[in-house]
């Protein structure tokens, strides 16, 4: 369920995309510092999106420095790292295992087992600083695990399943804007979550693995369904963010918000309508 909350970069002005790759190092450089090569490799873009809303509305201070690293060896990139991005950097570890254990047990990956045991330790580190709302992750977690297992198809007891997981993790501080940030991250979860079914509902369907999409997959109106859904998820969301007081990095994140989290359904949907119209030429 990774790699749905990512820019559109064909949208951006260069000083934006440069600062959001900033954010992105930052975090990058801060999972090697903290958990090492293994806590660096579960590096993702969808956390850059939560540390540059944090950063936004609590405008943490924030360090700027200039490196070079294996994937830049040639010259040195900008990095920016604040306290929003050690707390992602946490967060990051915390999904990437759970999506680890996911994967075991769908489609017993034994590669996906092996890294889930390296990132333990790093788990176990962040489920003792986070000791409440780790504990309100792997509930929501547990429940989702046992309701695929049982082959529920309520969309949205399942997807707000999962919005609880992002739910936790977007709220950052117990404050007037909680409440705010819960719904962005509940909305953004459940928007997710389908997203993520309704790319591999045709794989699922072929392996008989569970997706809780399979029961409109084939019929009629499919492609509108979803995507009526999808757009009521992200309105609210995105709703919910223009009511924070951002100033700092509001149209990074409202290219993400408006745009960015669209490409990959618009990817797939796309791939669909060619083979279909392939398929009716044959």
């Amino acid at each position: 369920m990774f790699g749905y909350v990512i820019v559109n970069k064909g949208e951006m002005k260069f000083k934006e995309f440069d600062i959001y790759h900033a954010y992105y190092c930052g975090l990058c450089r801060l999972l090697k510092e903290k958990y090492g090569l293994t806590g660096q490799l579960s590096l993702s873009y969808d956390m850059t999106f939560v540390i540059l809303l944090l950063s936004g509305l609590y405008e943490p201070d924030t360090v700027t420095e200039s490196c070079k690293c294996i994937a830049h060896p040639l010259e040195k990139h900008m990095v920016k790292k604040n306290e929003c991005t050690e707390y992602a950097a946490d967060m990051n570890i915390l999904l990437t295992y759970y999506k680890c254990l996911d994967d075991w047990q769908d489609d017993r990956k034994c590669g996906k087992r092996i890294y889930a045991g390296l990132l333990e330790k790093g788990y176990r580190a962040v489920g003792r600083r986070y000791g409440g709302k780790v504990r309100a992750i792997e509930t929501a977690m547990r429940q989702l695990t046992r309701r695929e297992k049982e082959g529920c198809t309520d969309i949205d007891e399942m997807s707000r399943l999962f919005g609880e997981v992002m739910a936790q993790i977007m709220v950052y501080r117990n404050d007037e804007w909680k409440d705010c940030l819960y719904r962005i991250g509940m909305y953004l979860g459940k928007f997710i979550y389908l997203c993520d079914a309704y790319e591999d509902v045709e794989k699922d369907m072929k392996t008989g693995s569970y997706n809780p999409l399979r029961n409109w997959y084939g019929n009629p109106g499919f492609e509108e369904r979803c995507r009526g859904i999808l757009v009521l998820m992200m309105s609210e969301c995105s709703r919910e963010f223009e009511k924070l007081p951002i100033l700092e990095h509001a149209g990074i994140l409202r290219n993400i918000l408006y745009s960015g989290v669209w490409y990959r359904f618009e990817k797939v949907r796309g791939e669909r309508e060619a083979a279909e119209k392939a398929g009716k030429r044959q």
